[in-house]
């Protein structure tokens, strides 16, 4: 059984048919990418997913358990954390209290430390500023509190949108084999991002999505190598 299934998913913003019937799986383990223009419902899936947007269509479930009747809030103590577009962390708290917030379903003091030492060693320089106000935080240092933010609220799935946005790309491929980390250590990811090349360097399968609807979806490796994805999200001809 897929740790989380989307299965025929119909969103709308108002009268706009954002997706079409899109069904995706995720397996346990798995890093699983979702890629696509704007504007073609990859956040949207997200949304969906994390119960912000309820379908009108379609289920979405954790491990067989439907999300439907559950609010946002209940879907992260469920497991599913999001780690959202523009990072959106809390910019006049500082570095621990973003970390805190992302534990606020927790009851566990001690797990909740323990979380707090796996983030600070995967991100030594929140460490070093963790009295710091978060609004203060470089653009790839707010991503990386932003990622450890949706880790302490300890997921069974992490999805990630667009991590990569506006870094520069050194530090894109620190975020990248970051990502790759926390995955190895036993979190399950979904991925939706625009650098496709980077996607596919750590996915294990991925989804095209194109004007709400999955065109494609393979291993990451066929994906890399298809005619329409290398014209279309790689550049080439």
């Amino acid at each position: 059984m897929p740790i989380l299934e989307v299965d025929n998913i119909h969103s709308y913003y108002g009268h706009i048919h954002a997706l079409k019937g899109i069904s995706i799986s995720v397996k346990k383990g798995e890093i699983v990418t979702l890629i696509g223009a704007n504007g073609a419902g990859k956040t949207t899936t997200l949304r969906t997913i994390s119960g912000l947007m309820k379908p009108r269509h379609g289920h979405v479930r954790l491990e067989g358990e439907d999300l439907a009747p559950y609010k946002p809030h209940e879907i992260v103590y469920k497991g599913v954390a999001m780690v959202p577009e523009g990072r959106r962390i809390f910019t006049r708290l500082t570095v621990m209290e973003n970390l805190e917030m992302g534990a606020y379903t927790r009851t566990s003091k001690p797990e909740i430390e323990q979380d707090l030492d796996r983030v600070f060693a995967l991100f030594p320089r929140l460490k070093e500023r963790r009295r710091q106000i978060a609004g203060t935080l470089s653009g790839g240092e707010q991503q990386m509190l932003a990622i450890g933010r949706a880790l302490m609220a300890r997921p069974r799935i992490l999805l990630m949108d667009e991590p990569s946005m506006g870094l520069a790309p050194v530090l894109v491929e620190a975020i990248f084999d970051t990502i790759q980390q926390i995955n190895k250590e036993g979190t399950t990811i979904l991925l939706v991002e625009q650098n496709a090349l980077m996607a596919f360097s750590i996915a294990h399968r991925g989804y095209v999505l194109q004007t709400g609807e999955i065109v494609l979806q393979d291993n990451a490796e066929n994906l890399k190598k298809n005619p329409m994805v290398q014209k279309a999200y790689l550049g080439m001809e």
